[in-house]
């Protein structure tokens, strides 16, 4: 299967989306500096990837979240995990804009005994912001782990509050 790549240029840094073409596969922020070494023909894949109408529509999807408007069309996702996993993340889909809820809330949703289990898949989540894993806290509002930092969390909870 084909994977279609493109980097977009947030204010909290560099966010890769890919897609198989027709879904979104994976959204994550960046670990690598934003600098431009790319080749022609990587810069070339990247246009091409722009040009696919689901890449666009994640990007329109981006640019409205960091303009703090609140995105209403999820673009369609294709996550891979498991089929707990898979639960978990379709319960992050209904946190509202603005509203965290509790590991031990997302169990209580899914059914499930362990709010550790629920962390863990929580944790698996690719698709980054789109699959808001970062409106999820810890017991007592502790704003927890976050895969890409605390800061960044921080700030994503804070953008959602204006």
């Amino acid at each position: 299967m084909k994977t279609f790549t493109t980097t977009y240029t947030s204010p909290l840094g560099p966010i890769v989306i890919e897609s198989d073409g027709q879904a979104i596969t994976s959204l994550r922020f960046s670990n690598e500096q934003a600098c431009d070494t790319s080749t022609a023909q990587e810069k070339a894949g990247e246009e091409a990837a722009t040009a696919l109408p689901i890449i666009a529509e994640t990007i329109q999807w981006l640019d409205n979240y960091f303009a703090g408007k609140r995105p209403c069309n999820v673009p369609r996702l294709n996550p891979q995990g498991t089929a707990f996993q898979k639960r978990v993340w379709q319960a992050l889909l209904t946190i509202p804009y603005g509203k965290t809820l509790s590991y031990g809330e997302i169990a209580q949703m899914v059914e499930c005994r362990s709010a550790q289990a629920v962390g863990q898949a929580v944790g698996a989540n690719h698709i980054a912001l789109i699959i808001p894993c970062h409106r999820v806290i810890a017991a007592h509002g502790k704003i927890g782990g976050y895969e890409y930092g605390i800061e960044i969390k921080k700030r994503l909870l804070e953008l959602e509050q204006l």
